[in-house]
């Protein structure tokens, strides 16, 4: 194994490991201490064992098992081996820490705790995710989905959860109230959880109106190394014809791009919009869907 490769899968394994940290004490520092439930595989085995008393600890990775196997065959042995890691280190976390009350956070205020346990659970798995890892459960059905499917890994979340936070009114002592909350940690997961891993993919559109725009072009395409565009136009009240710029840029870029355009015409005017979606080279890839793929197997064959 080379030495970079090495040091990637050394950085991985850390990730993943602090990762796998922050969700398990999203759950027993504040979630479980305060009696909120949420989404995900860990909360509905919290719920099947309000339900009917079989422990988090049988459940939880008996359902793990049976989603693996699926993971193994739709995202491929790495996915396997990191997410067996991170599904054996969660479980072993979830039996050690319970046994640190100093962990536990104790709050009145149940909709601030459910805002924290919604943040951590976010950064924790969006952690594990970014490395190519999953605590399991639903994690490995939101990657599967997002393989072949443009479906954001938080809209998995989000419909799933929805069904397994309202199974909560089907256990003795547990009521609307409950859903709510549940609720709340189940949003502010979804939002985070994509912040977390689609933030730094977020695009911007960017259209430059300026009469020095041959300059300003050049410049970006030869310095910035940003692609553009030019597109007619035609001001109607001057009746002169020029070219409007279109680039495309990561929003971590969008300052830099704005300084140079400025820095050749700082009259210029410059429109910027988020782009929801961008595909294509240097950008996302396009998923059209499992029914296309073997669409496409058939034909080569």
């Amino acid at each position: 194994m080379k030495t970079s490769n090495l040091l990637t899968t050394i950085w991985d394994y850390f990730l993943m490991t602090v990762g796998s940290l922050i969700f398990v004490m999203a759950w027993t520092s504040f979630l479980i201490p305060n009696g909120l439930a949420s989404g995900g595989l860990t909360g509905l085995c919290t719920i099947i064992q309000y339900g009917t008393g079989i422990p988090v600890g049988w459940t939880y990775p008996t359902i793990n098992i049976i989603l693996l196997i699926l993971g193994f065959l739709s995202l491929g042995k790495a996915f396997g081996v990191k997410t067996i890691y991170v599904i054996v280190l969660t479980s072993v976390l979830f039996e050690v820490m319970p046994k640190f009350p100093q962990l536990e956070v104790y709050i009145d205020e149940k909709f601030f705790v459910a805002l924290v346990g919604s943040a951590m659970e976010s950064v924790g798995i969006g952690l594990v995710l970014l490395r190519g890892g999953s605590t399991g459960g639903t994690d490995i059905v939101a990657m599967m989905i997002n393989k072949y499917w443009p479906v954001s890994p938080g809209r998995v979340y989000l419909f799933t959860d929805i069904f397994i936070i309202s199974s909560l009114l089907f256990i003795p002592d547990k009521g609307l109230v409950d859903v709510i909350y549940a609720s709340v940690v189940m949003i502010g997961f979804s939002i985070g959880v994509d912040f977390v891993l689609l933030g730094n993919k977020s695009s911007v559109q960017i259209l430059v109106f300026s009469s020095k725009y041959e300059q300003i072009a050049d410049h970006m395409i030869n310095e910035v190394r940003r692609g553009v565009t030019a597109l007619q136009s035609v001001g109607w009240y001057s009746q002169k014809e020029s070219k409007v710029l279109l680039i495309i840029a990561r929003k971590h870029q969008m300052n830099e791009v704005i300084n140079e355009i400025k820095s050749i015409d700082k009259k210029a005017f410059i429109s910027v919009s988020t782009a929801m979606s961008v595909f294509g080279e240097g950008f996302e890839e396009v998923k059209s869907g499992i029914k296309l793929k073997k669409d496409n197997r058939k034909e080569e064959n």
